[in-house]
């Protein structure tokens, strides 16, 4: 029985050394995971099941389990590199079928003839996930293969000005009819830059002329110097428009002026039409200043980079300074990761041992996030597994052993006279 023993001792230390040489050679490998050797006792059974011998006849190799623990997280300079930080897969797209992985080194392919490029990984399979509608909204319904325009933002005509400022009011009237080409016919002035339905850029002035009345003010604007002629600050209000301020210096005209319209030739829609808000300008003495201001207008731009967020979502990022989501990644969770399939090149399969995938964005449920600029890392114990393999090797020899005593034992019965 030595040589059951011995054989069945040998074979399972070779498939344990087996184990721990794959285990230390993907010490490097992104995303992978280790496995240990799970081994059983073998005992012989009469005809009616009850133990035939209290001795053993050997021990077999169980199963070859892989330990699914967090690997460490490390930085890189590649926003498409993701790592999970938790429970989930990365849903692949392999010829139709789906497989999963905790790889997380992707990269763009070449853009199609319509501009698109597929999210991949290094054996150009696709990554999956949600897309988004026309309006930039993620559309949830199932996930599909992440694809990224590289198509120019589109322009955005202004809608809305906001200006915030002080207007002097120790300041008299100029006393010299207004004229934009003459400094000393204004008291004060400052510009805006707005787009029009092309994403050109315009220069809107706005110049405040105070009156001889107290808490008084005219507001005059003219657009690219063009004169006040090509702008009406409003629906019948013309140019200039009146602005009026209480004894405490808050402005008391209703705000916003709506329906501004400034004509511009430059093949846009013309006039512009946008709303102008001055509401929070004041009228103190002290000097004029410009507090805030913002519109929102944009002129079109191209894609300069991306940057995926926690939960996923893909951010586009332009040279306009705008940014648009462009879809959001998926992730799969499965209740017994051990009964998943590993097939190589990083990807497991799932199985009915491994139970329904649930599919969902990052950080929802169960699943982990995703941190963008960084992998995760291998989680084989590099120093563990050197001291398993010695101790694997004395049992290789120990079985050895077993075999050669055995072998012995005969020998001293064939000699014998």
């Amino acid at each position: 029985m030595g040589f059951q023993q011995g054989l069945s001792g040998l074979n399972g230390a070779a498939k344990n050394l087996d184990v721990i040489g794959n285990n230390i050679a993907n010490a490097t490998t992104v995303g992978f995971k280790s496995s240990t050797t799970q081994f059983a006792d073998v005992y012989a059974t009469s005809l009616y099941g009850a133990g035939g011998l209290q001795v053993g006849i050997g021990s077999k190799v169980a199963d070859v389990a892989q330990q699914f623990t967090q690997g460490s997280v490390s930085t890189t300079n590649n926003p498409l590199d993701l790592a999970i930080s938790g429970e989930g897969f990365f849903l692949m797209n392999q010829g139709g079928a789906t497989a999963y992985t905790r790889n997380g080194q992707f990269h763009l392919d070449k853009p199609d003839a319509n501009g698109l490029s597929y999210i991949i990984n290094n054996q150009s399979q696709q990554l999956m996930g949600y897309g988004v509608d026309a309006n930039g909204n993620i559309v949830t319904a199932s996930p599909g293969p992440l694809q990224i325009s590289f198509a120019d933002i589109a322009p955005r005509p202004t809608g809305d000005v906001f200006l915030v400022s002080n207007l002097d009011s120790t300041q008299s009237n100029p006393g010299i009819a207004f004229a934009t080409n003459n400094a000393a016919s204004y008291n004060d002035a400052t510009s805006v830059t707005v787009y029009d339905s092309l994403g050109n850029a315009h220069a809107l002035t706005l110049y405040f002329v105070k009156n001889v009345a107290a808490n008084s003010w005219n507001m005059y604007a003219d657009i690219d110097g063009s004169g006040i002629g090509n702008v009406n600050l409003g629906a019948g209000a013309g140019n200039p428009l009146p602005l009026a301020f209480n004894a405490n210096g808050a402005l008391t005209t209703v705000m916003p002026i709506a329906g501004v319209q400034a004509a511009v030739t430059t093949g846009a829609t013309s006039p512009m039409t946008f709303n102008l808000d001055l509401a929070g300008t004041t009228q103190f003495g002290s000097a004029f200043g410009v507090n805030s201001v913002s519109q929102t207008g944009y002129s079109s731009g191209r894609l300069a980079g991306l940057s995926v967020g926690e939960d996923g979502t893909i951010q586009g990022r332009y040279t306009n300074s705008q940014s648009k989501v462009l879809g959001q990644v998926a992730l799969a969770y499965f209740a017994n990761t051990q009964g998943l399939q590993p097939i190589g090149d990083n990807l497991w399969v799932d199985s009915a041992e491994a139970g329904q995938a649930v599919i969902g964005a990052p950080g929802s449920g169960v699943l982990g996030g995703i941190q963008s600029g960084a992998v995760e890392e291998s989680n084989v114990d590099l120093t563990a597994e050197l001291v398993n393999l010695i101790v694997a090797q004395r049992m290789y020899q120990a079985n050895a052993q077993t075999v050669r005593a055995q072998d012995q034992i005969l020998q001293t019965l064939v000699n014998l006279r």
